[in-house]
């Protein structure tokens, strides 16, 4: 599903625990996830989310790490098994045509594309497929590189992803990234 696809030796760097001094995945996402949730982390590459992901869902929940990269997740099964999550962590290969989520229709409480929708050739396929997914009621959470995606693209996205259904609950905005809650 991708038309450029970040290297796996960019992936290392993304997985830097140095991220979490600029991004932390509990003050990005901890306020959108509870217990037993079940969370899809798409483009989730090393896991620098699907790990944080993990313990916030707690052992009745579940995050669905869906990559193109069979080396990413690798990788990120390894970490899981090292943290002591894999159990809540359910590793799939996407395509480059489709994230292959049909088994999950209606099941995902949370979602998320971190750094993910400006490598898409097909976002209206993309924002589809999720939307299929996510329960009534979902979030879906998007956030975009500001050095990659300017305002008027990122704005772009949004009104893609409302023409595909979702509501749009509030933007944010960083100095390294553009973000949007959405809802189902």
């Amino acid at each position: 599903m991708a038309e450029h696809v970040c290297p796996v030796w960019v992936g290392r760097l993304l997985a830097s625990p140095l991220r979490r001094l600029f991004e932390n995945p509990d003050k990005i996402l901890g306020q959108y996830i509870s217990e037993g949730m079940t969370a899809l982390d798409i483009g989730c590459a090393m896991g620098f989310f699907s790990l944080p992901l993990a313990e916030m869902v707690g052992i009745q929940g579940k995050v669905i790490c869906i990559d193109l990269q069979e080396r990413m997740i690798e990788v990120l099964e390894k970490r899981a098994r090292k943290a002591g999550l894999l159990e809540r962590i359910e590793t799939h290969l996407c395509s480059k045509d489709s994230l292959g989520l049909k088994e999950f229709k209606g099941i995902i409480d949370f979602a998320l594309a971190f750094a993910v929708v400006h490598e898409v050739p097909e976002a209206s396929s993309f924002f589809s497929q999720i939307y299929e997914a996510i329960k009534p009621d979902g979030k879906f959470y998007v956030a975009e590189p500001r050095g990659h995606v300017s305002e008027s693209n990122f704005d772009a996205t949004v009104s893609l992803a409302v023409g595909k259904g979702f509501k749009e609950i509030n933007r944010s905005q960083t100095f390294f990234r553009r973000a949007v809650l959405l809802e189902k």
